[in-house]
């Protein structure tokens, strides 16, 4: 993790003279993933800047699902290697830029910016599938006090912060994306009802944004606290998994002449509940795979049923550009606020203690990190 200190040239501060310069330290506390849940407080380098590079001192990150799995696996094949610092749900401020940098960029500018930019060149991104860009490229290192934007990230991808929005939402905006897309991807109507696996961050999103849509939810989760937040964010019924001996029957009876619902929403991640949402879905209805399971894991289906009532399948990956501008959007509308799903504010120092806490899930759902 040693590298060079950063240069006030390389930094780029000496590029804007009309502005209040910042001083930048030389050193940082980071949280360090080493391997499986071997995470360490850590003094490092500050990241040193290209031409084109961002650095912002980190207002408040967030916890989320993926980075619980990260930390758990000590590794994301396409997302980060050890040791690193890792955390991508970010809010900060602008401290320092390279030489090359937008000028519409200004220090202690107060910016989200998204874990991954495309391309924009590639076959992929030429068809609108910028999620899938053959050269995505990945950023993390929001469990600090700085952190380093790459170029193409600050071109495609970094927003300034609209006065109004809180630190706590705006830090949101990532997993939104997502969720944005997932709903996009799904042809909801109005009227629609659609079924959620799993309340934790990203089911309650979808609970949330769902309902603004005026589609009818049904939350299906294995314990009584993240039920009650998606009867809060508008759930018209909320079914305890561990209490309900047919689920699917149980979902279908809820719908229109137990014909089961429009959609089905996976975020639980088990293959168990995606033979589930085969299941309980309507003929002709679609059934969103949004979580991920590990490389190796395999799904019973019956292939039958899924061509004879006509199921459509989709399987919504990360985000693109276009939906981190809605998602910001979204949350400055006052769509989606952190209110319902930021339960605690730690210290980057607590960051090790609290996934601990985390892998066992109690009553947390996102967790802010202030450096």
């Amino acid at each position: 993790m040693k590298t060079a200190s950063p240069k006030k040239s390389e930094l780029g501060l000496e590029e804007a003279p009309f502005q209040e310069k910042v001083v930048v330290p030389s050193r940082m506390t980071a949280a360090v993933l080493y391997g499986s849940e071997d995470l360490r407080i850590e003094q490092i380098d500050v990241p040193a800047l290209a031409v084109d590079e961002v650095l912002l001192r980190v207002r408040l990150a967030l916890t989320d699902g993926t980075d619980l799995k990260v930390w758990k696996r000590g590794y994301h094949a396409k997302m980060i290697q050890p040791p690193a610092v890792f955390g991508h749900e970010v809010v900060g401020e602008i401290v320092a830029m390279g030489k090359r940098v937008d000028p519409r960029w200004r220090l202690g500018t107060r910016v989200i910016a998204a874990n991954s930019a495309p391309c924009l060149r590639c076959y992929h991104c030429r068809r609108g599938q910028e999620n899938l860009c053959d050269d995505l490229l990945f950023n993390n290192g929001a469990y600090a006090e700085y952190m380093r934007i790459p170029g193409r990230i600050a071109r495609e991808n970094m927003l300034e912060v609209p006065h109004g929005v809180d630190d706590h939402s705006a830090a949101l905006v990532e997993p939104l994306a997502c969720v944005l897309r997932g709903v996009h991807e799904m042809e909801v109507r109005t009227g629609d009802s659609t079924v959620v696996i799993g309340c934790g961050p990203i089911g309650l999103m979808f609970v949330r944004m769902l309902t603004r849509r005026g589609v009818r939810v049904i939350a299906l989760a294995r314990r009584e606290g993240p039920l009650a937040v998606a009867r809060k964010l508008g759930a018209a019924a909320a079914i305890n998994v561990t209490e309900t001996a047919d689920v699917a029957a149980a979902v279908r009876a809820l719908t229109d002449e137990g014909r089961g619902p429009d959609s089905v929403v996976e975020a639980a991640g088990n293959p168990a509940t995606w033979e589930q949402a085969l299941a309980m879905v309507r003929r002709g209805g679609v059934v969103n795979f949004f979580s991920g399971l590990p490389t190796g894991t395999r799904v019973e289906i019956e292939p039958a049923s899924i061509h004879y009532s006509e199921i459509k399948i989709i399987s919504p990956f990360h985000h693109t550009p276009r939906f981190i501008r809605e998602a910001l959007e979204a949350i400055r509308r006052g769509d989606i606020s952190a209110h319902d799903f930021v339960t605690e504010d730690i210290r980057l120092e607590d960051l090790p203690q609290a996934f601990e806490r985390m892998k066992t899930r109690s009553g947390e759902i996102k967790l802010a990190v202030r450096p």
